[in-house]
């Protein structure tokens, strides 16, 4: 499907980035993974995966760094000849009242969360637009559209994550370029796991309780969104069949925001 481009996936060696990474990878496209911990097993695990004429990728920016995304961009245009797919995954978290908030955890979560997305955007634009062809996908979250308490920077980075994406897609709206937004609600990650289980800890409940418990507050069906229903979106959201797709914000949240 996706043979002959390449798909840049920020974030990508664990979670939502990882899940894209193994399905546009498995649809005929090089990838290019970026991410922090391990990242020969999720590499290998895309290797298995791809199609035998693709290549996959990696490169280790710290997506708070403009100069190390520079880099990264340089690494994708010379050794892939640029991206034709974009993903921008990469995030970070931070629970606090903004009366207590770190004022480092702010700028961290404001550079990873939005503005790595504007270095990867404005540096792949013009060979999208030379080749007038390319799929820009943000991963946002239902916070880029209603707020929760204590998390003041995570929610203004994904609010402002949505705003980029439709300056993008208005930007590119007479070119093959295409830009949207995907936001999930609650995903089962690694990091979710873990909120689960404490709370399970905490309520003295099992791990089926603690989690109807958890999303019950928020997410009306009271089942998690997968990480796999995440990149078929991503998936379609880079096909023909969504040329005409442009500056969505596309919840999966479980009926979240429908409330």
């Amino acid at each position: 499907m996706f043979s002959g481009k390449t798909a840049l996936v920020t974030g990508s060696t664990s979670g939502i980035g990882f899940a894209i990474a193994k399905t546009l990878a498995a649809r005929g496209a090089n990838v290019v993974m970026n991410g922090f911990g391990d990242v020969q097993g999720p590499k290998a695990e895309v290797e298995l995966v791809k199609q035998p004429s693709a290549r996959v990728g990696y490169h280790g920016a710290d997506m708070s760094s403009a100069s190390q995304i520079e880099a990264m961009m340089h690494y994708v245009a010379e050794e892939f000849g640029g991206a034709d797919i974009l993903v921008n995954n990469a995030g970070i978290q931070h629970v606090a009242n903004v009366e207590d908030f770190p004022v480092d955890k702010w700028d961290s979560i404001l550079a990873i969360n939005l503005t790595s997305a504007f270095h990867t955007t404005r540096l792949a634009l013009p060979s999208m637009k030379a080749k007038n062809f390319g799929r820009i996908v943000n991963v946002a979250s239902v916070h880029g559209l209603v707020g929760s308490a204590q998390k003041s920077a995570y929610v203004a980075a994904k609010h402002g994550l949505l705003g980029l994406t439709k300056v993008t897609a208005l930007e590119t709206a007479r070119t093959g370029v295409t830009c949207n937004a995907i936001c999930p609600g609650w995903v089962l990650t690694p990091l979710v796991e873990k909120q689960v289980d404490a709370r399970a800890s905490k309520d003295g409940v099992g791990t089926a309780e603690a989690t109807v418990s958890l999303l019950s507050e928020k997410q009306p069906s009271s089942a998690f969104v997968s990480t796999q229903q995440l990149a078929d979106m991503v998936g379609f959201l880079c096909t023909d069949a969504a040329a005409q797709v442009r500056g969505a914000t596309w919840t999966m949240d479980g009926g979240w925001t429908a409330q």
